[in-house]
């Protein structure tokens, strides 16, 4: 199952395109990427460090 996230642009749920693991500023692990419909950047918030 491909992970998703949601898309603010296409107000819907989409696959992230071209995931990548990061670490925000406040330490959370997120995965970051692209929308496959819209090419807006979207982040989905991985549980974790808080």
């Amino acid at each position: 199952m491909a992970e998703q996230a949601y898309c603010v642009k296409c107000r819907t749920m989409r696959d992230i395109q071209n995931p990548a693991r990061i670490t925000m500023k406040t330490g959370r692990p997120a995965v970051q990427g692209t929308c496959p419909v819209c090419s807006t950047k979207i982040v989905r918030i991985l549980p974790g460090k808080a």
